[in-house]
């Protein structure tokens, strides 16, 4: 194993493009974050940039950001900035109907910007922005560090690219739903670019980073073989949170250790032969500059003592066998199991999935993640419970099969390769699962559909897919048949068909996540029915010098959730032994 006492090895003899990406959850934000500050403090000039739609740099370095460098106080030579989706997409739609003729109608306009209403007009727009600074848009800077969006989505993203590509090649006709092809012709020398820019060894880094867990690191794996595929083979591995028992009679602290040290031991070996770093876990939440300073052993964070009535104040707090409860009482209904990535959600979908069949109920599990371990964590088969997931590619085939089975029957051959040519579009990804997930909330109306999502910004573009479909439906809706027509986006909104579930860990940022997802879904009439507040300490108990320092941290984030944010909390303790097959999980929902 690597020395913890040396420097991190990504900043012995640093490239100019640091690429921070892995699973949701791990610390990606925090390591690129402490990477930045220690190439500023060591005299560079470093642009941290976010591509993450659920990012929370603000908050970590103390300063608001948008979509230009700004720079961070307490920092003289970083910037930092936000990619925003949404600004991104609304510049890319201004550049597409600026392409097209001056003598074009308005209707001919007002349908190109229907067509770049759509989720994936705004993940090509935002793949635009990240492809401009790594085509030199930021020249001046020596550093341009990266903080990604969870693995699903960041993998998404840096396929568009060669999805395109292929898309586009002989292609010159009309428009796709990301404008007249022209114009994305336009665009494809800047993402060939991009691509080959990331896959420099000498100008760019690609750091995967993971926890000392074995679905952590099995997800690392994944990652570490797609971006291989994409040609993006210069990785090096970093190891978040490394905890070292410094009580050893401490049944939690040595189980934590354990479990780790076991997990590194067995890690897949692909990554085994990556360079890679430690981090240690600390004592202290990662917001403000001292904190994330203190991440690399650059500089003391400030101590804390954990409170004295910490585990009392979590005592009161209802489990998940109470929310199991809570739910069968209804009957049937729509289960969607949310949050930031890495908090839990599949534990939490699988236990609540396994404690409503033995409450005499059939349920289906289901999950919208691209990185999808449902079935690893489920680790078994239980009568009444039926597991599986959407999966992008096979809902893609079955999406594009039934479209040249309807549309196309009455083309002639020319017509129907056509038809199959425009269906090669990425684009068809979007609405060929956005159909899957409507199929399984229409599940929901006479039976159990638990269903665990992927982590934030994936979702919320999958909700955004939701909210354009019925915009689009009542649009066009004939008065006399709005009482007939139910779209997905309503059955969401309906408290007595859906129930969405926040899960959170007893941290800020995760916290500060759940609570802007809580927003958000609001905005879209969806009322969270519960919080769930994921791996408690407190909950647990521990007598380990580090872990109580973690308390007080933990205590405030609970008191938070409980007293401002949630209608409804239930606490999930910490497990000694990671609650994978049904039997463990079926223990959280007794």
């Amino acid at each position: 194993m690597p020395s913890a006492s040396l420097p991190p090895g990504y900043l012995r003899n640093p490239t100019r493009h640091l690429f921070f990406t892995g699973k949701g959850g791990v610390g990606k934000t925090s390591a690129a974050c402490a990477a930045a500050l220690a190439l500023a403090d060591a005299g560079r000039a470093v642009l941290l940039v976010s591509t993450d739609p659920a990012s929370n740099l603000d908050e970590m370095l103390g300063v608001a950001l948008g979509d230009h460098p700004t720079p961070v106080p307490g920092a003289p030579g970083l910037s930092a900035m936000n990619i925003d989706p949404e600004a991104a997409a609304e510049a890319y739609r201004a550049r597409v109907l600026a392409q097209m003729p001056a003598g074009t109608e308005e209707p001919e306009r007002a349908t190109v910007r229907e067509q770049l209403s759509g989720a994936c007009t705004t993940e090509i727009a935002a793949f635009d922005e990240f492809a401009g600074l790594l085509a030199g848009e930021a020249a001046s800077f020596d550093h341009v560090v990266f903080d990604t969006a969870p693995t699903g989505h960041t993998i998404r993203l840096l396929s568009l690219p060669k999805a395109w590509t292929g898309f586009l090649e002989g292609n010159d006709r009309g428009a796709s739903c990301l404008g007249p092809h022209s114009g994305l012709k336009m665009q494809e020398t800047r993402f060939r670019a991009a691509l080959g820019a990331l896959g420099d060894a000498a100008r760019t880094t690609i750091l995967l980073v993971t926890r000392p867990e074995r679905g952590a690191l099995a997800e690392a794996a994944r990652t570490a073989a797609e971006l291989q595929a994409l040609g993006l083979g210069n990785q090096r591995l970093i190891v978040n949170g490394v905890f070292r028992a410094s009580d050893a009679t401490d049944r939690i602290a040595a189980s934590l250790e354990r479990q780790g040290r076991d997990a590194l031991i067995s890690m897949p070996p692909a990554l085994a032969a990556l360079p890679w770093d430690e981090i240690p876990l600390r004592p202290w939440d990662m917001v403000g500059l001292p904190s994330l300073r203190a991440l690399l052993g650059t500089a003391a964070a400030p101590a804390s003592a954990p409170g004295a009535t910490a585990r009392a104040e979590v005592a009161d707090l209802p489990g998940l066998d109470r929310l199991a409860d809570d739910l069968a009482r209804a009957g049937h209904g729509l289960v969607m199991v949310m949050g930031k990535g890495g908090v839990g959600k599949t534990t939490v979908a699988a236990a609540l999935a396994i404690g409503l069949v033995r409450r005499g109920h059939s349920v289906h599990l289901s999950t919208t993640d691209p990185a999808a371990h449902l079935a690893m964590t489920v680790a078994g088969e239980l009568p009444g419970l039926r597991v599986d997931r959407i999966d992008p590619k096979a809902e893609t085939e079955r999406y594009v099969e039934r479209i040249m089975a309807t549309r196309g029957r009455e083309l002639d051959a020319a017509g129907r390769a056509l038809l199959r040519e425009d269906l090669r579009s990425p684009c068809t990804e979007e609405v060929a699962v956005f159909h899957a997930f409507s199929r399984t909330v229409a599940e929901a109306r006479s039976a159990f559909v638990v269903l665990d999502t992927a982590p934030t910004g994936h979702t919320l573009l999958l909700m955004d897919a939701t909210g354009a479909y019925h915009r689009q439906m009542t649009r066009h809706l004939d008065p006399g048949a709005a009482g007939r027509l139910v779209t997905p986006l309503m059955r969401l909104q309906d408290p007595e068909t859906t129930r969405v579930l926040l899960v959170t860990l007893p941290e800020t940022t995760p916290v500060s996540e759940a609570a802007a997802l809580q927003e958000d879904l609001r905005r879209a009439r969806i009322e969270p029915h519960a919080w769930i507040v994921n791996r408690s300490l407190i909950a647990a108990g521990t007598r380990d010098p580090l872990l109580l320092r973690r308390l007080e941290g933990e205590r405030a984030q609970i008191e938070r959730v409980r007293s401002g944010l949630a209608r409804r909390v239930f606490v999930l303790p910490w497990q000694a032994e990671p609650p994978v097959g049904l039997e463990a999980l079926g223990r959280l929902t007794a």
